[in-house]
């Protein structure tokens, strides 16, 4: 845009120089042969002039963008604010309620350690998108490429979940549709923003599924490709929420937010990560019947040699509780 500014401004300045440097020619120049010069400078005036105009209505349109951004960025900070603050009241006064309880009221106990678990969940997953925003706004994330052991790495997602999916008694499946004479597939690619991308996918399947609802994952190989959908039996998009969803700060209406969070960030984050993978990433939705994301990556073309290490990094263990 800059540079478009300053070329039409030097055809402006270079007109004015032409005009003054060649005005003593002009007064030798006949009748016929001025007019002929007067129609070719009115000619490139009248050129620049609609460059001028074009430019013009550009600026107002990138202006308008910016207006929007700015106030899509404002909610933004209002929604991520109130959805920070929230959890770390609700631990702290769960956690002052457990210090409280009667040491014969362990049931109690329990139930309220599970509800401190679920909300330090939502604060960690959170986070970790906001500093992949902010390393994806600040241009420093690139791909760190290994041999990835693909079902451990979905099969440890979809594990980090299962807290979240029993609270609603949904159930998942991971149908790993690759056929290899190995009994280790493995893929060269990025396991952390991989990981990332299909984390924020299974959180909105779970957040935006109903209750008792199902959640099918789905892994092949295609033209050399990999893909893998995630699919849910929930609300659904419109057709017009489909457009914008991968919009930085976007936070489509579903109707029933006060059930369901998420701040427009996480699938604006997918794209970022998506794109920088040479990928692609689809929706197919319909309202009141779900919603199918799927993403496709080509296999990096960097050399590596090495394997990446468990897939599964939660921020906490994985291992049975009882709620």
């Amino acid at each position: 845009m800059f540079y478009r500014v300053r070329e039409i401004g030097r055809k402006v300045q270079q007109h004015y120089f032409d005009s003054q440097t060649d005005y003593n020619m002009d007064q030798r120049l006949t009748d016929t042969e001025l007019l002929d010069e007067l129609r070719r400078r009115f000619e490139q005036n009248k050129n620049a002039l609609l460059e001028l105009k074009n430019l013009n209505d550009e600026l107002r349109v990138v202006n308008k963008k910016l207006e929007e951004s700015e106030s899509l960025k404002s909610h933004f900070i209002s929604n991520i604010t109130n959805e920070i603050i929230n959890p770390f009241t609700s631990i702290l006064g769960l956690s002052r309620a457990i210090l409280s309880v009667d040491k014969e009221n362990w049931k109690k106990v329990i139930s309220m350690v599970a509800l401190i678990h679920s909300e330090a969940f939502h604060l960690d997953f959170q986070f970790r998108n906001i500093f992949v925003a902010a390393k994806i706004e600040a241009g420093e994330i690139f791909p760190e490429i290994f041999n990835v052991d693909i079902r451990n790495l979905i099969d440890s997602v979809i594990e980090s979940f299962k807290f979240e999916m029993k609270k609603k008694r949904i159930t998942a499946t991971h149908n790993f549709d690759i056929q290899t004479n190995s009994p280790l597939f493995t893929f060269k690619t990025d396991p952390e923003k991989l990981r990332m991308v299909l984390s924020n996918l299974l959180s909105n399947a779970v957040n935006f599924s109903f209750e008792g609802g199902a959640i099918e994952v789905t892994t092949w190989i295609e033209k050399n490709e990999l893909r893998i959908s995630v699919k849910d039996h929930g609300i659904g998009i419109s057709k017009e929420n489909q457009k914008i969803i991968f919009d930085r700060f976007r936070r489509v209406d579903s109707g029933i937010n006060s059930l369901n969070r998420g701040h427009g960030l996480g699938l604006s984050v997918n794209k970022a990560i998506i794109d920088m993978l040479k990928g692609r990433m689809e929706v197919a939705s319909e309202l009141g019947e779900g919603s199918s994301f799927t993403i496709t990556i080509p296999e990096a073309d960097a050399p590596t040699s090495d394997f990446a290490s468990d897939a599964n990094e939660t921020f906490f263990s994985n291992e049975e509780e009882t709620f």
